[in-house]
């Protein structure tokens, strides 16, 4: 697999429509597929040029994006055929972009047996493109990636939430678990912003709970390759098909048991 051109695809498609069109919706360019849950002219667009250009790249693939897969949730049993399957979410962060926050971006996997063997998450206004194949490590333009171990569990960065867990006693528990334990934690509304910032070392753990495909394939992914530990919190491998809750993303597996340990475990029992 080339990484550089299908980063070409994503570069041109997010110059011509997401740069293009942020801070210059209309009204009429917003709606929501489900409450809190929001879609733009702009997520539309991106998905049918990735629709048009991925597949080209690797013959016989098929796509499965996020705006195809909430008009028809049938288009995900693509994800568990034989052939190589573009998973795509086309604007990640789409409450920030229709907001005018600039903190969103782009997240392309490809998928094959049901694995994800390549990734790539693009920041438009930053630039910054990470990308990897599996077995190849995680690179942002020529740097190989590695993320960050602080010596102390206090400095740690990292998110943690989810949707629909967010207004339970469990999640609640695992956030008072955690002031005092760890560092800063925060939900940026953009899970590939923060799979980036662990990748350059501005963050450190994620905790999720909502685990669409689009979300996370390339995203842990990357996180593997650059040397950290991913997993779901059985301590199963994370999986595009697996389980839709309960993955936690960490610098390395002593510290992902250590987090297991005192924020998840306990909420479990």
């Amino acid at each position: 697999m080339d990484l550089e051109r299908v980063a070409s695809v994503i570069r041109e498609t997010a110059a011509a429509e997401m740069v293009r069109q942020f801070a210059d919706l209309d009204p009429g360019d917003i709606g929501e597929k489900s409450p809190n849950d929001f879609v733009t002219a702009v997520d539309l667009a991106m998905e049918v040029r990735f629709a048009a250009r991925l597949p080209d790249l690797l013959p016989g693939s098929v796509l499965v994006g996020e705006e195809a897969a909430a008009a028809d949730p049938g288009v995900l049993d693509r994800l568990g055929e034989d052939r190589p399957v573009w998973v795509v979410d086309p604007l990640d962060g789409t409450a920030n972009f229709a907001s005018g926050y600039p903190l969103f971006c782009t997240i392309v996997a490809l998928v094959t047996g049901g694995e994800t063997v390549a990734g790539w998450i693009y920041d438009p206004f930053s630039e910054r493109m990470a990308s990897a194949e599996r077995g190849g490590g995680a690179f942002m333009g020529e740097r190989r990636l590695s993320v960050v171990r602080p010596a102390d569990l206090r400095n740690m960065n990292g998110a943690i939430y989810g949707y629909r867990f967010r207004t339970s006693s469990a999640y609640r528990e695992i956030w008072g678990r955690g002031r005092g334990r760890l560092g800063h934690c925060f939900n940026t509304r953009c899970v590939g912003q923060e799979y980036l910032a662990r990748l350059i070392g501005r963050a450190h753990f994620g905790l999720y709970t909502r685990l669409n495909p689009w979300d996370h394939a390339a995203g842990c992914l990357l996180h593997e390759e650059a040397g950290g530990a991913a997993a779901m919190h059985d301590g199963a491998p994370y999986r595009p098909l697996g389980p839709r809750q309960g993955l936690l993303v960490a610098p390395d597996w002593d510290i992902w048991r250590q987090i297991e340990a005192d924020l998840i475990r306990p909420a479990s029992v």
